[in-house]
């Protein structure tokens, strides 16, 4: 892990936290696939919660220049809401479509990292 991709999951963590975010968690997936390198994934309580999470990680990561979302889905709806950075994918539930989905254990085997 580079130190500055390790600095950006902290980032992360540190906001999904500030959000009251339940259950934050960053699998490592960098040698079970090509398609990104890191999942973040976390629930909140309601709709409202998982909209502003989502808004609060992308103000938060634009402050480091060159750090956009290449894609986001679900945001209107937010029961799922994805925010694809390339590197790191963030997983944003309500906790029952997380647990319904169960994206911790199709990759149950990717190692759980803290940064």
């Amino acid at each position: 892990m580079k130190t500055d991709e390790k600095a950006l999951l902290a980032v992360i963590l540190e906001t999904l936290g500030e959000m009251k975010a339940e259950d934050p968690l960053i699998l490592d997936l960098r040698k079970l696939t090509s398609m990104t390198d890191y999942f973040v994934i976390a629930h909140g309580k309601n709709t409202r919660q998982v909209q502003a999470m989502c808004r609060a990680l992308e103000e938060k990561l634009a402050l480091d220049p060159g750090v956009k979302p290449h894609h986001v889905e679900g945001f209107n709806q937010g029961q799922w809401v994805l925010l694809d950075y390339g590197w790191v994918i963030a997983h944003l539930f309500l906790e029952d479509k997380r647990t319904y989905y169960g994206l911790d254990r199709i990759w149950m085997d990717a190692p759980r990292i803290t940064p």
